[in-house]
């Protein structure tokens, strides 16, 4: 549901639309004014900055889509998703950074939109802030938190996401697990996908497929508006005009904007991003401190980690890229030397290698065994004590990836480096992996995560998380 409000990038890329087109797509568009006796506003940088919502809106689908789809219960009337969007001053780059909904945030004094009672500074979870003053006090509170001024404000709700999927016949999808979740109803086997809207639906929202709950959550709605932008660039939809106005009428039947955002905004930018593509995104989410920061009488929030995300904030202030060079591009310090990444071959995984800490022990009589897989793990990426031991045993035939339940991602992203090990669980075990060498050893498989190289903000560009790579 988050990456709903990703939708308003793709009506940025409408290309060659011409006015008469969008006749009448005003028309459909709820106004809000989120600026309304703002005061003390951050300075304006360069380029164009859009905060996009999305909403539960769950009152306004039908009862069989709330059946199939899981969607019970009453709507919260919150945002479900926040990402502040920033468009290059030249229109060649678009950067879109995530705010987890469970940000620790300190709303500013304000009133109620309702009853007109003052409140005083308190601390909330960002996504709060829409439940007390609106969309005002979200753009403020954003504003407060980033220090980026706001240009453009733009809410979606559920039914705008699935009609809009659906009115651009679906969007491509690949993951290399099966992904499950009983809440929402996702079942994806590893691979290729083609979704509906109601399936992208459930994709987004998804929370418990793995231990990284709301932030796993975010990594693939970042998939989908990569696939998104892949879609309307490649399949067509923004150089057909009457493909076009379907979508954007769609799109634009359930959207809130400021009074200032219409479709001559839309043409404009679409002029100048003619040739945008998803190598023309790239995705953020602001760097975490403490994913578990207790407040009294809120409860666990995610505290950011506040040194890097000023640093995040201000490249797009000063309209500079997010992501680094990667490896064996102009500009990387590596470009010179073979570069560090997996070769294109490497097993795709969950979780990058790098993030992974391995203990390996020698289960057999063979003289180094140990030694030798603890320095190929490391040649490929893991972080490995360095200092192999000797099993228990010394007779094991087959190689044992021993780990706690509570890191099975991790175990799996070993395993799939030792084609052919025992996946073994242990309760208690910690977040180290256990590697037991046996006698079926060959060789360590090179593995890489789905999410390539990611600099220093832990930035990936569409280009990189779509189908085909």
């Amino acid at each position: 549901m988050r990456i709903a409000a990703g939708f308003s990038l793709v009506v940025l890329g409408s290309g060659a639309v011409g006015h008469a087109v969008m006749t009448g797509l005003d028309t459909g568009i709820e106004r809000v004014d989120p600026f309304k006796d703002m005061k003390n506003r951050p300075q304006a940088g360069h380029g164009m900055n859009f905060l996009l919502v999305g909403t539960d809106g769950r009152d306004k689908i039908t009862p069989e889509e709330k059946r199939e789809y899981r969607l019970g219960g009453e709507p919260c009337h919150c945002t479900d998703t926040i990402m502040l969007v920033h468009l290059s001053a030249d229109r060649q780059r678009a950067s879109v950074v995530s705010l987890p909904r469970d940000s620790y945030a300190e709303l500013p004094a304000h009133q109620d939109p309702v009853t007109g009672q003052p409140h005083r500074p308190h601390p909330v979870k960002l996504n709060a802030a829409y439940a007390e003053g609106g969309p005002n006090l979200t753009v403020r509170t954003v504003e407060n938190m980033t220090r980026v001024k706001i240009d453009h404000y733009l809410e979606v709700d559920f039914t705008s996401f699935m009609r809009t999927v659906d009115a651009m016949g679906g969007v491509e999808i690949c993951t290399a697990k099966a992904l499950h979740d009983q809440n929402t109803g996702l079942h994806l086997l590893p691979g290729t996908h083609r979704l509906t809207g109601g399936q992208a639906l459930q994709y987004v929202r998804s929370r418990h497929v793995d231990g990284a709950a709301d932030l796993g959550r975010m990594q693939r709605q970042q998939r989908f508006v990569a696939a998104l932008i892949k879609q309307a660039t490649g399949g067509g939809v923004l150089l057909n005009p009457v493909k076009f106005k379907e979508v954007s009428s769609t799109l634009l039947g359930s959207v809130r904007a400021d009074k200032d955002f219409g479709s001559e905004q839309m043409l404009a930018l679409g002029q100048a991003m003619r040739g945008f593509t998803p190598s023309s995104s790239e995705f953020a989410s602001v760097p975490i401190g403490d994913a578990s920061f207790p407040v009294k009488g809120i409860g666990s929030t995610v505290k950011w980690d506040e040194p890097k995300a000023a640093q995040l904030f201000e490249s797009l202030r000063e309209d500079r890229p997010l992501a680094a060079a990667r490896p064996g591009q102009p500009g990387h310090p590596a470009a010179a030397r073979p570069a560090a990444a997996a070769p294109p071959t490497a097993v795709a995984v969950d979780v990058p290698p790098q993030q992974v800490r391995v203990q390996v022990e020698n289960g057999t009589r063979i003289d180094g065994l140990g030694g030798r897989v603890d320095a190929a793990l490391r040649a490929t990426g893991f972080d490995t004590t360095g200092t192999p031991g000797n099993g228990a045993g010394r007779d094991v035939r087959r190689t044992v990836v021993s780990y706690d339940p509570r890191w099975d991602r991790s175990a799996r992203t070993v395993a799939a480096a030792l084609p052919g090990s025992e996946l073994r669980a242990v309760a208690g075990q910690g977040r180290t992996v256990l590697v037991i060498a046996g006698s079926d050893y060959t060789k360590v498989v090179p593995v890489r995560a789905e999410d390539p190289y990611q600099g220093e903000f832990g930035v990936v560009t569409g280009d990189q998380v779509v189908c085909g790579k």
